[in-house]
């Protein structure tokens, strides 16, 4: 896929006119026709908002590699083509249906979308939708809901993480990455050891609140963290990298300690050696934090409106990596794929 994806804009022919779709206005949109292909732009005619529904104008979109898994149809979630992909956004209120309360025109909003948030204007449920306080800008605020917001309930709802203990984070220099670290050491006054695969990325993490960090390209996790951690090991571990780094971030735990299993950006999954949870009465847990929306929306929420009050109150800093235009949302998904991208990267659509 990334061959496909190496062009600097899209050819024009890229860029056409749904005829005979209505007679309305048109907006631009992100489509995935075919899957494993490069997306196209085209003008899309909007469609009427129904009662619980509200149109918003995008001016930021967040690109997750569950963007690029689904438009390769390798993602749980496999909505029918063509869609446009675009898991969570920032913008302002256009419209609204006759049922809606929560919200209204002009209000600017974070919303988390079924994938449909890679275009200037889409369609959301009203309980979809937060409302963005005035001193959070709308490009920090289209940082918040995968990586805050998942960041938040791993280290608050899941591994329970005090103030003072020790949290060791992997793939630190990532958008969520660095959103764990940025809770932990600024909302939750923990210690955070972040581990990252380059001297460069393991800078980063300093500079944005780790008190220590590991290569772990370079060598064993497991010693590099005793030497940090000192023998009794960490607290909590959030890891979203698998594999043998999973192991080492499961093996460097302290006794009663938690490791949050977020991803497998290495692509491997390792299997859990049971016996290591007995020795030292470890908890192994996942975070799917999505699935959490179905399941149990107050938990779901509650971690959006935590993320938009902490970076009102200034107590968390988003950090944006890279920023790209709609046209190039195949250079920015070759950026994500390729790992060139440290923090968020997103579209700007405005």
């Amino acid at each position: 896929m990334a061959a496909l994806l190496c062009r600097r804009s899209l050819p024009g022919t890229w860029l056409c006119r749904r005829a005979g779709q209505g007679c309305g206005r048109h907006y631009r949109a992100a489509l995935c026709a075919e899957l494993k292909q490069p997306l196209a732009i085209e003008e899309v005619a909007r469609r009427p908002v129904r009662p619980h529904e509200v149109r918003v104008e995008v001016h930021f979109c967040g690109v997750n590699f569950a963007d690029i898994l689904v438009c390769r149809g390798q993602y749980q979630e496999k909505p029918p083509l063509p869609f446009t992909p675009g898991m969570e956004f920032s913008g302002t209120v256009l419209e609204t249906g006759a049922d809606v309360s929560s919200v209204k025109e002009g209000d600017r909003v974070i919303g988390v979308s079924g994938f449909n948030g890679m275009a200037e204007e889409c369609i959301a449920d009203q309980k979809t939708l937060w409302r963005v306080p005035e001193k959070v800008s709308l490009q920090e605020a289209a940082v918040l809901p995968v990586s805050y917001g998942t960041a938040i309930l791993a280290l608050e709802h899941r591994a329970h993480t005090q103030p003072r203990e020790t949290v060791l984070v992997t793939a630190a220099a990532g958008a969520t990455g660095l959103a764990v670290i940025d809770v932990a050491t600024n909302v939750l006054q923990a210690k955070v050891i972040a581990a990252a695969g380059s001297d460069d990325k393991c800078k980063l993490a300093v500079q944005r609140g780790a008190q220590g960090s590991v290569n772990y390209s370079q060598g064993s996790l497991k010693e590099a963290v005793r030497r940090l951690a000192g023998s009794r090991g960490v607290d909590v571990a959030i890891d979203m990298v698998g594999g043998e780094v999973f192991l080492e971030a499961l093996r460097s735990l302290a006794w009663e300690g938690r490791i949050v299993v977020l991803g497998f950006a290495g692509g491997n999954i390792a299997s859990v050696p049971a016996n290591l949870l007995l020795l030292k009465n470890i908890s192994a847990m996942g975070l799917y934090w999505g699935r959490y929306q179905d399941q149990d929306f107050p938990v779901f929420s509650r971690s959006l409106s935590s993320a938009l009050q902490y970076c009102q109150q200034g107590r968390i800093r988003p950090y944006v990596g890279s920023v790209f235009k709609l046209e190039e949302v195949n250079d920015a998904f070759l950026h994500v794929i390729q790992r060139k991208s440290t923090g968020k990267v997103l579209l700007s659509l405005k």
